[in-house]
This record gives structure tokens, C-alpha cells and sequence, in this order.
């Protein structure tokens, strides 16, 4: 029996979508690297949803076979609607994936996490054989934590050892990221709050160090993955 109505089917994207046209020229070059019967591992925000309209358009009109795991429960319902087959990881290894980012450092280091799914996305890719991130010229800098803080998730109870820690590691701002549509905290998708914590030096070690805190279930640093650049 199917659910007679139409949320799912009258979905849009939740906000403007910056640079549309070169993210739809970007997603031609996502679509166009899939093969029949792949498995790829889907990030979250506006890039990743320009991509999956591309995917979804090129599958259709192929007859692909091709299964996606969706970072956020927003990209999920945005597959839903387009029809494409989601699976677990539970279930299957993602070939690879791809994924937007706040701030690409020389490195390759990256800051991610403005939309809560850094969890999801970094297992996304911890498991992926490869990795592409899309970003424009803006989030390019010469040192991570320039513009955007590094969005920490906490499990609820560790809130306040979480922030004292942090401070420790060197935090000299750490703000408790606040819902705009809902009074109260952001809850992220595994029910958790996310801290934005500002740091003036991140070294090598920060993501390690971050994540040993009792209570920080996932941080927004992404460094030593091996990873391709693709420029909007």
C-alpha cells in the first residue's frame, strides 16, 4: 500500500542555491563518472543536490543501475523523490563519493559540517575508494579555521566537558549552534548538539585530539584523506 500524499513528491531545496550555473556544469562531470551497477556515497547541501538531479537524469535516460547512500536525511528524501535506489552500509561499499566542503586549506585539508552531517560524511568517505569534493573559489584559504569554525558534534550530556576541552585544545570561541526554524539548539541527525569552535592554529593533530574527548561523537576536520578537488 503506498501513502497517499505528497510531501516527498513536492520537495524543493530548502534555500537560493549560489553559482547555480557552474554547480550544473560541475554535476554534468559527477553524472558523467558513473558506471552501471556502482554504489556512491552522497553528501549533503546544494552542490551535492545539483549533482544528484544530474545522476538521477543520466540513470533515467541510461537505464543505470546505480545505488546511492545519502549522507543527510534532507539528500535522502531528495532521492526518494528522483527515484534513485538507496541502500546502507550496512548492505554495500560505496565505490566512491562526493561532497561539498566550507574550507579547502593547500593541504587538501577541509573544514565541513555547516549542514550537521560531518558524522555520515566522513564514514562516507573513510569508506569510499574515492573521494571528489566540489567547491568554488571562495573556500579555498591558506589556513583552516579562517573564515568558518570547526563544527564539533557532542553528545548531549558531555555539552559543557565537551566545551572545556575544547578551550584547552586551544578553542579561543566555542558556541553552541542554534536552530533558526526551531527554538533551541540544532539537533543533528543521530540526535546530538553541534559546538563551532574557533581556533587561531590547527595542527596536524587536532582532528585526533578533538575526537578523543569523551563525548565528541565527530568533528568537521577532514585531513589525510586522499581526495580530488573539483572547482565550480
Amino acid at each position: 500500500m503506498n501513502w497517499n500524499n505528497t510531501i516527498i513528491d513536492n520537495l524543493q531545496w530548502s534555500d537560493t542555491i549560489s553559482n547555480l550555473e557552474r554547480k550544473e556544469h560541475v554535476a554534468q562531470k559527477i553524472a558523467a563518472r558513473m558506471k552501471d551497477n556502482e554504489v556512491i556515497g552522497v553528501g549533503s547541501g546544494s552542490t551535492v543536490y545539483v549533482a544528484v538531479c544530474a545522476m538521477a537524469k543520466r540513470i533515467k535516460e541510461e537505464n543505470l543501475h546505480v545505488e546511492v547512500i545519502p549522507a543527510s536525511l534532507e539528500l535522502s528524501m531528495t532521492c526518494q523523490q528522483l527515484g534513485l535506489t538507496q541502500t546502507t552500509l550496512w548492505c554495500r561499499k560505496p565505490d566512491w563519493c562526493f561532497d561539498g566542503a566550507d574550507e579547502v586549506d593547500p593541504n587538501r585539508s577541509l573544514i565541513k559540517g555547516r549542514g550537521g552531517a560531518m558524522f555520515k560524511e566522513k564514514l562516507l568517505m573513510s569508506c569510499s575508494r574515492e573521494s571528489y569534493i566540489i567547491v568554488d573559489e571562495s573556500k579555498f584559504v591558506d589556513r583552516l579555521g579562517s573564515k568558518f569554525p570547526v563544527p564539533v558534534e557532542v553528545f548531549p550530556g558531555a555539552l559543557l566537558y565537551a566545551e572545556e576541552q575544547l578551550k584547552q585544545l586551544g578553542a579561543r570561541e566555542v558556541i553552541l549552534r542554534m536552530a533558526k526554524g526551531k527554538d533551541g539548539p540544532i539537533l543533528t541527525e543521530n540526535g546530538n548538539f553541534i559546538l563551532d569552535a574557533w581556533f587561531d592554529h590547527i595542527g596536524l593533530d587536532m582532528e585526533k585530539n578533538i575526537k578523543s574527548i569523551t563525548g565528541v561523537i565527530e568533528s568537521g576536520l577532514f585531513m589525510g584523506f586522499d581526495i580530488e578537488i573539483l572547482t565550480v
